[in-house]
């Protein structure tokens, strides 16, 4: 069997105060303890334990170590799909100040058979939880953490081998506070996710080792939360970022308007995202806390306190059809206290993506079918893009629509992933992308 196969089929066989309170307690202890910390039953390696004064730079890679990972293959020409390395690189957050940030580099033994030298590509995961041990890094040692207490998958493995598999070199973040044990996880915070995006980028190119350069291509490679994070990391790359070179960026199903994707989560098997989303917005903006106190009665706020922990199998075991009505001390849902409330509405709206114009071409990437992260409000995305002149690729990606809003949304992922593989690649290559601004009306 060829080499690349052998990867892909390697791949695939593995594949609020009293809650505000009680989570802030957690990162204090985690910030002030040198020894691991064992989060749901597993023990998160010390290496993820930053240190207390980070250095200036953005992109500085504070520390790193070998990565082994768990679906490696023997080759003629080393390990396959390659040589990984765990890291961690100092980036900056929404309120301007610095923060560790975690992730894995992965130098490829495939050879990179285009243009120009080796590529980098960021992997910008998709909803993996918010709970230390579901990030993305250490699901390359760990696909599959099945303890009694923790369900997560590493499910972005697959995206991460099919790139190696191309001879690019990959570079996965886990994000702001999603493995570094200081801080909670800033779920859908755009600013967060594009800076930890960006900044993996600048630290990959220190990796000992590492092939790749400051004249390296870049693409960005997200679907989901990861296609949020790829999207807001392309427009601020012009001003956070001008030292990476932007070759292209895949943006799949991305959540560029929460107000309408916290209103299709709600009551589906993915609804435990609502809390992460409000356990991430509170730690960004610690004036919405009394709003939450207010709104969020006995069982709300021990769901935030409980799903800051959970990682995407135990939240959709735990609170899959949750109804955010069941959280609320009037009965209203999340939605409509948002609609109701000024200060919910300006601070999602200082999330919203498609308001500056994005460096490079970008393929955006969604499902017809999708009500999960409603397929509209993505290719608004799109159309919003393209009124501001940028270079837009639209893919509708067409499939039944069947009862479960998550098989909805987790669809595409698969069955679009390989033609955004090649989109991607032959970006870094040098090719032309052919924009489909021209032929994409401004209704759905």
């Amino acid at each position: 069997m060829p080499a690349r196969r052998r990867l892909l089929a390697a791949a695939l066989t593995a594949v609020s105060c009293l809650g505000v309170q009680a989570l802030a307690a957690t990162a204090a202890d985690a910030a002030t303890d040198s020894g691991p910390v064992v989060s749901r039953g597993v023990t998160i390696p010390e290496f993820y334990n930053p240190p207390t004064r980070l250095p200036a730079a953005d992109g500085t890679l504070i520390r790193s170590e070998p990565l082994p990972l768990a679906l490696s293959l023997p080759g003629l020409d080393g390990p396959l799909p390659g040589r990984a390395t765990r890291v961690m690189y100092k980036s900056t957050d929404a309120g301007g100040g610095p923060v560790a940030v975690t992730g894995a580099y992965i130098e490829p033994t495939a050879r990179w058979t285009g243009s120009g030298p080796r590529p980098l590509v960021v992997v910008a995961p998709g909803t993996m939880g918010q709970g230390d041990q579901c990030a993305a890094s250490l699901g390359l040692e760990h696909p599959l953490t099945l303890n009694g207490q923790t369900v997560s998958v590493g499910y972005e493995d697959l995206s991460i081998y099919r790139l190696l598999a191309r001879g690019t070199a990959v570079v996965v973040t886990d994000y702001a506070g999603l493995g570094a044990t200081d801080r909670l996880h800033t779920y859908v915070n755009r600013v967060d996710e594009a800076h930890a995006v960006l900044d993996a980028a600048r630290a990959a190119r220190a990796v000992e080792g590492a092939s790749v350069t400051a004249s390296s291509p870049v693409g960005l490679f997200g679907y989901s939360q990861g296609g949020g994070a790829t999207a807001a990391a392309a427009e601020l790359q012009p001003s956070y970022a001008p030292d990476v070179p932007l070759a292209g960026t895949y943006a799949g199903a991305p959540p560029a308007d929460l107000t309408e994707v916290t209103e299709g989560i709600d009551g589906t098997e993915l609804a435990g995202a609502l809390g992460w989303s409000l356990n991430g917005f509170l730690q960004s903006d610690p004036e919405l806390k009394p709003i939450a106190e207010a709104r969020l009665n006995a069982a709300g706020k021990a769901a935030l306190a409980d799903l800051s922990t959970m990682c995407v199998g135990d939240a959709i075991l735990r609170y899959g059809y949750a109804k955010s009505t069941k959280w609320t001390t009037d009965g209203r849902s999340l939605s409509a206290i948002i609609d109701s409330t000024p200060e919910l509405q300006d601070f999602l709206d200082t999330q919203r993506i498609g308001r500056l114009r994005p460096a490079g071409p970008v393929r955006v990437a969604t499902g017809t079918s999708d009500d999960l992260v409603p397929h509209a409000q993505a290719r608004q995305l799109a159309v919003d893009w393209c009124r501001k002149g940028a270079d837009v690729t639209y893919a509708p990606v067409v499939l039944p629509n069947v009862i479960s809003p998550l098989l909805n949304h987790f669809g595409p992922l698969l069955t679009d992933q390989g033609a955004a593989v090649s989109w991607l690649t032959d970006r870094l290559a040098g090719k032309p992308a052919a924009s489909t601004c021209a032929t994409l009306p401004a209704r759905p």
